[in-house]
């Protein structure tokens, strides 16, 4: 059926998650989980419409907002059927448009409205294929996936033929992955038990509550209090045991010397990684610190803006995690170009999944990953965060520490429309309490 984008609304959605603290880190001492909500709505005589959001922490969503606005007239009024043609020129319009540029370039606000308003064509075209997005991309030959991506200012370490032939070593055996994940789900780990704003009590509580559900693996938030950091671990570690995989997060909160320092204390906790051990822009920085740190991990991207950034971090040794995340990049084709160059270097992918929308936009990736690019589940596994799922029409589904791939069509993201009107900024009957 043919179709023409006639419109785009955008909404200012915002849960107030800063009464419970949670959300809270190092850095991050009162979030509220926001949404920039995009809606893309077509001339066709169905009701189809594609959804897309970015993630803020609250005060500025706004700002993100307007870029959607500033962004809007480069879609409005283009065919789906054109665009899905060639996602690889859709984007780089998007992306490259020659005054828009000059205030990223890919990064920042405009760059985060851009994934909002990119993931929003990918749920309509899922929909419109009446598949969810992990499988219209698992369905597709690596020609076309290749298509889809931007590999300007990559070529130096990824060519596209090196990435045609990523796609095509695995391709014989994408059936069999694809039943395995309908079948086990994929693995995950929870970091709503270790907020830093949450009091002991209610982290063994916590902590608890999660072994009982089937957990083994939980990630806590450190800060620039040593002594705080080695009773929160000691703490978790009692409560979980020996044998449970411990990550640690930091937030940016440490200069490079500080995050070699703060974590020669919490090394006898063996955690897995340190995640974001310093200035998420910091590349040589983070390098440093992996060589003083190892064998403990050092993982990033929540905060990369691009895929250049993890081009660096992934040439420079870095990184031992790639933790991209789906609203920070430009969108899932952006995506898509960062699961390749992690494959060429052999970095496993965990993607950040924390905040509003994001385990649901991750589940989708990880699957994509797993089933087209790595086919390998070694030190993989997604974010969880037990928080707001129930404002989806389509929410996550884990089961025994997995999630389960989506069966809906889109990108799993669309929001209840009752939640949207409750959530919205300032008017919305939670903010008018």
């Amino acid at each position: 059926m043919a179709r023409t984008i006639s419109g785009l609304s955008v909404r200012d959605i915002r849960a107030p998650t800063s009464r419970t603290l949670a959300g809270s880190d190092a850095v991050h001492t009162d979030p509220d989980y926001s949404a920039t909500y995009v809606v893309l709505k077509t001339d066709a005589r169905d009701t189809l419409e594609g959804h897309g959001i970015t993630f803020t922490l609250g005060r500025g969503n706004e700002v993100c907002v307007a870029a959607v606005r500033a962004l809007q007239h480069l879609v409005v009024g283009s065919a789906l059927e054109s665009i899905v043609a060639d996602m690889g020129a859709f984007w780089d319009r998007l992306v490259h448009e020659s005054q828009l540029r000059w205030i990223g370039p890919e990064k920042g606000a405009i760059h985060l409205a851009t994934a909002a308003i990119v993931n929003a064509v990918w749920d309509l075209y899922a929909k419109v294929e009446r598949k969810p997005v992990w499988k219209l991309v698992a369905d597709m030959t690596p020609q076309q996936f290749v298509a889809c991506v931007d590999f300007r200012y990559m070529t130096d370490v990824l060519s596209r033929d090196e990435a045609l032939e990523i796609l095509r070593r695995k391709s014989s055996t994408r059936a069999a992955r694809e039943a395995q994940m309908r079948k086990e789900g994929y693995p995950a780990y929870i970091t709503s038990a270790g907020w830093m704003g949450y009091p002991d009590d209610k982290v063994r509580q916590l902590c608890r509550e999660a072994l009982a559900q089937g957990w083994t693996r939980f990630k806590i938030k450190v800060g620039r209090d040593s002594a705080a950091n080695v009773h929160r671990a000691e703490l978790v570690r009692q409560e979980i045991g020996p044998d449970a995989t411990m990550m640690m997060d930091a937030n940016q909160a440490w200069d490079v010397g500080e995050a070699i320092e703060f974590m020669r204390p919490l090394a006898r906790f063996n955690p897995l990684w340190i995640e974001e051990p310093t200035s998420p822009d910091d590349i040589l920085g983070h390098a440093t610190i992996r060589r003083a740190i190892h064998p403990i991990g050092v993982a990033t991207g929540e905060h990369a803006a691009n895929r250049v950034m993890f081009k660096q971090l992934m040439q420079a040794d870095a990184i031992d995690f790639c933790q991209f995340d789906n609203c920070r990049l430009g969108g899932l084709n952006e995506v898509l170009a960062v699961l390749l160059l992690a494959a060429k270097f052999g970095v496993p992918v965990c993607p950040h999944a924390g905040g509003i929308g994001l385990c649901e936009y991750a589940q989708h990736v990880s699957l994509i990953d797993y089933i087209c690019v790595s086919g390998s589940l070694d030190n993989r596994m997604i974010e969880f965060a037990d928080h707001l799922h129930e404002h989806f029409r389509d929410p996550v589904v884990v089961r025994g520490a997995r999630y389960m791939p989506p069966a809906a069509a889109g990108f799993s993201i669309e929001m209840l429309p009752e939640s949207l009107d409750a959530f919205e900024f300032p008017a919305g009957r939670e903010w008018k309490k």
